[in-house]
């Protein structure tokens, strides 16, 4: 009927009476780099949620590694279940911080599209031998904005509050220090960027216990003391101490718990992530991707071709290379590089 408000511009008066004063909301949204007519169903952040969820690159996550390189095994976190636990547990702090969840959701299922394959070992690659350099967050920006596309038209077109978030999210190692860095630039964008840290904290651990990389016994007294002896009793640690911690506009830890965080934190980095175990097969990973890599500049795939007229062979052949999968990786490198027994 006349003058009845429709379902998005319910949704929207709903944020204003419920989110907190310091929440994103919908209706004031920095916009689109392209004005888009307003749906009348869903907000501009629901909107730019559903667009991520269904791209080619969203659904390539779940065969980019995490940690484990091709493990033996169903239990082991993807990109892809990695991504997902981001998502729930920020938006279980956004919405008891009265933030806005859908931007949150938005962020945290886009934060990752950029990754390489075979996770860090690929980015390390593309950091050796690219000369500009490479940041996965900056190429989940680059995805959203230029790879995929909707509409036939280039990239997703998503809200200036979601690229934010996508840009900044790895200021959450930054976050844990009391360190002031570029950051996101609404709640929202923060509390993704620490829970990014949280899920991976939590699920690494547990991994690495699965794969009898480390024992329990073996983990740091003091963070454990701390955190708790199980991960379901970790997660909820950090997640309510995040929850605790944040206030006024800002978004903190309880002092104690950051701490903790920090001391498990390093200690992946220093006794998980560089173990033998890992590091032989993350050695052959950067030695497939590196050849992979230089063979791909001097005989581009019809993909690398099609690329961006403006820009550089090197450039799409960085986009096409970290828009694998681990197994498209292996089996690009196996057709190309390896050799085939001869047929008479």
């Amino acid at each position: 009927m006349a003058g009845e408000k429709c379902i998005r511009e319910i949704i929207e008066a709903r944020e204003g009476d419920t989110l907190h004063a310091s929440a994103a909301f919908s209706g004031e949204s920095k916009g689109r780099q392209i004005p888009e007519e307003e749906d009348p169903y869903r907000t501009v952040f629901q909107r730019d949620r559903d667009r991520i969820l269904h791209t080619k690159a969203f659904r390539r996550l779940k065969r980019k590694t995490q940690v484990f390189l091709a493990p033996m095994g169903d239990h082991y976190r993807t990109r892809l279940t990695h991504t997902l636990e981001v998502a729930q547990i920020a938006r279980t702090v956004s919405r008891a911080l009265f933030l806005n969840e859908d931007l949150t959701e938005a962020i945290a299922l886009g934060h990752d599209l950029g990754h390489t394959p075979f996770g860090h070992a690929g980015e390390f690659v593309l950091n050796e031998v690219y000369a500009p350099g490479f940041s996965h967050s900056e190429q989940s920006l680059r995805v959203v904005d230029k790879l995929e596309s909707r509409q036939g038209g280039p990239g997703l077109n998503l809200t200036w509050e979601v690229r934010d978030g996508i840009r900044w999210h790895s200021a959450g190692k930054a976050i844990l220090r009391s360190e002031i860095p570029e950051h996101p630039s609404t709640l929202e964008g923060q509390v993704v960027s620490v829970c990014d840290a949280i899920a991976y904290i939590s699920h690494d651990v547990d991994d690495a216990l699965r794969a009898n990389i480390i024992k329990e016994s073996q983990l740091p007294e003091e963070a454990i003391y701390v955190l708790g002896a199980s991960t379901s009793e970790r997660i909820d640690r950090m997640v309510v101490s995040l929850i605790e911690g944040s206030s006024e506009g800002r978004i903190d830890i309880v002092p104690e718990v950051r701490g903790a965080m920090n001391v498990l934190r390093d200690y992946l980095y220093t006794r998980v992530y560089p173990c033998d175990a890992i590091e032989a097969e993350i050695s052959k990973a950067r030695a497939m991707l590196r050849n992979l890599y230089y063979y791909l500049l001097e005989h581009p795939t019809e993909e690398i071709l099609e690329g961006g007229p403006e820009d550089s062979l090197e450039r799409r052949t960085v986009d096409f290379f970290a828009g694998m999968t681990d197994n498209y990786a292996l089996h690009l490198f196996d057709r190309l590089l390896l050799p085939a027994p001869w047929q008479r």
